[in-house]
């Protein structure tokens, strides 16, 4: 067995181009690393491309980033459809695949398959712990979670967790990598659902729901009051609309589904939502409306 180490890590794979693959993708990437981000869509894929190209654009105008940083960075990435080819040499695998275990199992065994045999191969799921993939591969040592917040380009924190079966030095070299890529690890010692900022974060968002269902107050009010009074940078329902309120729906059906207790299914607010296909900033419509840039339509 050859342990993974993060000297050895060269090449990046993120498989997903949504948002946060996208992004964690160029996080990667300007931090020096080779990033290869797959997708079944070419179109994800091209939109991905543009929309990170825009981004980089921004930050050299708002002197976050040179013009030579920027380029080296995004000459840095691939975009590509053939998982196999990009799995072929990658060191360390970020899979931000869509919140359905079926998937997430049958794709880990594949990159089982595919990647070289040190390569540490992780989640960037928050609701589906790794222990629940890892045995569909030959090395659950070398499986863990590692949670990115949204949007990952500015959100520090990145929570690390061990399965039963995760070996201390794949915790280190995750760690490690968090680390070098500017980022702020949290070590989860332990699988719980949710892990730590989520099970707060939860917290937060289904009290909000229920004053909102509840007829207490409207939801702008309520994110308001969480501006406002708490001090947070988005109430729950505009965050709820940045991250994607088919996250959300998805997030409670997996807890449901574990507990058979019928107070974790979606709210009916949510699950309103989610059939009309409203899912918040990149559909265009969630709890609030927003123009092409994503910027909030005055109600």
């Amino acid at each position: 067995m050859v342990e993974p180490k993060i000297e050895n890590v060269r090449k990046v794979l993120v498989v997903g181009a949504g948002a946060m693959g996208s992004q964690i993708g160029l996080v990667c990437a300007l931090a020096g690393y080779d990033v290869a981000v797959q997708d079944i869509s070419p179109e994800m894929l091209d939109k991905a491309k543009e929309q990170l190209s825009a981004r980089l654009n921004r930050n050299v105008e708002r002197d976050r980033n040179s013009r030579e940083e920027a380029d080296a960075a995004f000459g840095r990435m691939e975009f590509t459809t053939d998982l196999e080819e990009a799995a072929r040499d990658a060191d360390f695998v970020i899979e931000a695949a869509v919140e359905k275990l079926d998937v997430k199992r049958d794709l880990f065994a594949r990159l089982d398959r595919l990647t070289p045999e040190h390569a540490v191969l992780a989640t960037n799921s928050s609701t589906i712990e790794s222990s629940r993939i890892a045995d569909a591969t030959g090395r659950p040592d070398r499986v863990c979670n590692m949670h990115f917040f949204n949007p990952a380009l500015v959100m520090k924190c990145v929570e690390v967790v061990k399965n039963p079966e995760t070996s201390e030095a794949t915790v280190a070299t995750t760690v490690a990598l968090t680390e070098r890529i500017g980022k702020e690890p949290v070590v989860l010692n332990k699988e719980v659902p949710g892990f730590v900022a989520n099970r707060i974060l939860h917290a937060l968002a289904n009290e909000a729901i229920s004053l909102y269902e509840n007829g207490v107050a409207s939801f702008e009010d309520i994110d308001t009051a969480c501006r406002s009074a708490l001090g947070h940078p988005m109430g729950p329902f505009e965050l709820m609309d940045l991250t994607g309120i088919d996250v959300a729906y998805y997030v409670r059906n997996v807890k449901y589904e574990r507990s058979g207790d019928e107070r974790d299914k979606p709210a009916r607010s949510i699950v309103e939502r989610y059939e009309r296909g409203d899912l918040g900033r990149k559909t265009g419509k969630g709890w609030y409306t927003y123009d092409s840039s994503g910027r909030k339509v005055p109600s």
